[in-house]
């Protein structure tokens, strides 16, 4: 059991300031934003809003909410992600309700919408497909900073659109929802804009049985070198994007070189690669001419 009696007791006499300091100790070792998942858990815990921990730390709270808190940040130590445990991440400032069902969303997957946006004119009514949805992060980005985009979200996974509809529902975006393994339903339909956050990790990784274990390994095994979902989007882009359309690609921080030399040899052309906040290779952007 990861929990102790010692560490609940000294957790249970605790102010909201107290709650996340102790909340930090716990998830420390294992967590590079330790303080920050104990202030968004103790939130959810209590039912107030972050800003209110950081205002009033001196508050106290019931045994109730205290007793779920310290279960959250158990949870946390095993890595169990925390939008998981809250059920939502904030993503292109967009709230999205997410589950085990779907990736959780990360940041540096924020910069194939930059990329499209860059591409995408404010009044033109273009299509754009979104491979690989999950939780509509990316397909509904797009939709909300350019309305008039009609987008097209696929992915294989029923449980997956199921929860992309709702967040679709909740924002007010108008998306069309495909069940399809990448292409295989989409028939002889061509797009301006082709986006996908495919699976790109390799399929040893340690970090897929450890830190990212409770993730769906759909979404994140690619194969023996990480490539096996990156080629047959890039090498199929061609038969369904229009001429002058372009192929938005995240894949993993080694795999930029690689990524380019597929698309280069798949009929795409115009093959670069787009860094991330970090200074690491990100976003594969290439065209149909």
């Amino acid at each position: 059991m990861i929990g102790t009696t010692s560490a609940r007791t000294s957790a249970c006499r605790g102010t909201l300031g107290e709650l996340v300091e102790w909340g930090r100790s716990r998830l420390s070792a294992g967590s590079d934003s330790a303080r920050l998942d104990a202030q968004l858990l103790l939130a959810h815990a209590a039912g107030v809003s972050r800003s209110t921990i950081l205002a009033f730390p001196e508050r106290a709270i019931g045994a109730a909410d205290r007793h779920v808190f310290e279960e959250l940040v158990e949870r946390r130590r095993d890595d169990v992600p925390t939008a998981y445990l809250i059920g939502k991440r904030e993503f292109y400032s967009l709230s999205l309700k997410v589950g085990p069902a779907v990736l959780v969303p990360r940041p540096e997957t924020e910069l194939v919408v930059e990329t499209a946006l860059e591409l995408l004119a404010d009044d033109a009514p273009v299509d754009v497909l979104d491979l690989g949805t999950g939780s509509g992060a990316i397909a509904l980005a797009i939709k909300y900073e350019r309305p008039q985009v009609r987008a097209i979200a696929v992915d294989a996974s029923t449980a997956a659109l199921a929860l992309a509809r709702g967040n679709a529902v909740a924002l007010g975006l108008d998306i069309e929802f495909v069940e399809s393994n990448w292409f295989e339903v989409l028939g002889g339909r061509r797009f301006d804009v082709i986006v996908a956050n495919p699976p790109y990790v390799a399929s040893d990784d340690p970090a897929l049985a450890g830190a990212l274990r409770h993730e769906p390994a759909a979404a994140l095994d690619g194969g023996p070198d990480g490539l096996d979902a990156v080629r047959a989007i890039i090498g199929a882009a061609s038969d369904y994007l229009l001429p002058g359309g372009a192929l938005i690609l995240e894949h993993g921080d080694a795999q930029g070189e690689a990524a380019r030399a597929i698309a280069f040899g798949s009929g795409l052309t115009d093959a670069q690669t787009r860094k991330d906040l970090a200074g690491r290779d990100r976003v594969l952007v290439a065209r149909l001419l």
